[in-house]
């Protein structure tokens, strides 16, 4: 080594800045950050940052083979056709946690999306009448109830008669949908209630683009809020804090993507034939251009938000989420500290069932009513989106939001391929390669990081 510009030793390098290195490259100045020291001060998940590029790049190539799909209403079509999946897999997170599976999800939320269905037509109009404000409160209130109790009866089998999950949950896919069979006498049954359709979409069933921008601008606040708050938890405890730049970054790209989704729900409008009903029932004089109504954010995919919140924070800062994991993780541990582990595993199947009621209202408030091949399938996709989120099999591993990302990962090739004219085999092989590639690169990168 000398310290002669320009000269080098036998290695190839020398001390002096503008020479090279053995590869002719020059080095990086001492001090400066390399990108992946960016991403790394940020916190940022890299598995989930890697699915939202996914994410991205799967809407730029639809987009690219046809550029009508990116237009805001199909947008919002793909948002309330993701919502039932995605409701379902933030409960399938926990499921896979604990070590289990649930193979019925599909049929549950076909079973009960039939029973609101002969609830409304067949029972209503009998009892409390059509014109009974309450009448989609009750219906929604029995399906929560019948859910939590196939939840039960399933967990119950599971955690104390200790007959596997897997065995279970697939008799449960064939003996619900036999029910519904049974139940329904083998039609379509229908109509829902106008009022309980509001929460499956369309124009009605959204909240409106003065009420989207208010909500838009609640939860911007609020995620500001919940990254000083952090911070200031860091320091008060003591813990590394981020850069003020990577809070800063981490801020804006948070309440830039809310607003945007906000700005893109609003730039649908009512039809104007629905827009000029709605004009004649409320004594409005309709413009020369006609009446522009916003249509703003679908109450779908308002539930599938609050139901994300719900679940994080049942899983981050409840017991019970913390019992789940635990037990995922080791269940011999989790037992020997004290947890009730067969009550933690009844429990998670119980809320599976909710999740389920509110899955089928979404569904069959979309169609309108209760049909034979309502949730078929669903198993399958919702099992993939949380698989996919990067929930373990292994148990203990799995978070909310990359169940959420998971989901829209599986509907965006399931919508985007439909819409570009690929018939069902075909999207299914599609989406049988990505499960495939996504868990074994999965599996590698787990081994290689050991």
């Amino acid at each position: 080594m000398t310290d002669v510009a320009g000269t080098t030793d036998v290695a190839g390098t020398t001390d002096v800045a503008g020479t090279t290195d053995g590869a002719g490259k020059l080095p990086a100045p001492e001090g400066r950050p390399s990108i992946g020291d960016l991403i790394r001060a940020t916190e940022i998940d890299l598995r989930l940052f890697g699915m939202v590029l996914a994410l991205v790049v799967i809407w730029v190539g639809l987009g690219w083979a046809n550029p009508v799909i990116l237009q805001p209403v199909n947008f919002l079509t793909f948002s309330v056709q993701a919502a039932s999946t995605a409701v379902l897999a933030t409960g399938m997170v926990l499921v896979i946690v604990s070590r289990n599976i649930d193979l019925s999800v599909g049929s549950v939320v076909g079973l009960i999306g039939m029973g609101y269905a002969v609830f409304m037509a067949d029972i209503v109009p009998t009892t409390i009448g059509l014109s009974n404000p309450v009448g989609w409160i009750i219906a929604l209130a029995l399906g929560v109830l019948f859910g939590a109790l196939i939840g039960a009866f399933q967990g119950f089998l599971i955690a104390y008669a200790e007959i596997p999950s897997f065995v279970v949950t697939l008799g449960g896919l064939l003996g619900f949908r036999g029910l519904i069979w049974q139940f329904s006498g083998g039609t379509t049954v229908a109509p829902n209630l106008p009022t309980f359709n509001l929460l499956g979409g369309g124009p009605e069933g959204s909240l409106g683009g003065i009420w989207a921008w208010l909500l838009g601008a609640l939860l911007s606040a609020a995620a500001v809020l919940l990254l000083i708050n952090a911070r200031r938890t860091r320091r008060k405890y003591g813990f590394p804090l981020r850069p003020m730049w990577a809070e800063a970054a981490i801020a804006a790209v948070s309440v830039g993507t809310i607003l945007a989704g906000v700005f893109v729900s609003n730039s649908y409008h009512w039809p104007p034939g629905l827009a000029t009903q709605y004009a004649v029932a409320h004594g409005i004089t309709e413009p020369p251009g006609g009446l522009q109504i916003e249509a703003g954010i679908p109450i779908p995919l308002l539930i599938v938000i609050a139901v994300t919140i719900a679940m994080t924070f049942l899983t981050t800062r409840r017991r019970f989420g913390r019992n789940v994991f635990a037990y995922g993780g080791n269940p011999v541990a989790a037992e020997l500290a004290g947890i009730n582990t067969r009550w933690v595993v009844m429990r998670t199947f119980i809320l599976m069932g909710i999740l389920c009621a509110i899955s089928a209202a979404i569904a069959s408030a979309r169609l309108n009513g209760g049909t034979l091949d309502l949730g078929q399938g669903y198993e399958l996709y919702v099992i993939a989106a949380a698989v996919i989120g990067g929930t373990s099999f292994a148990g203990g591993i799995g978070t909310i939001p990359g169940a959420i990302l998971g989901a829209l990962v599986m509907q965006s090739l399931q919508y985007g391929l439909g819409f570009l004219g690929f018939n069902s085999p075909q999207v299914n092989m599609v989406a049988a390669v990505v499960l495939v590639a996504v868990v074994g690169i999965d599996q590698w990168n787990r081994r290689r990081s050991r």
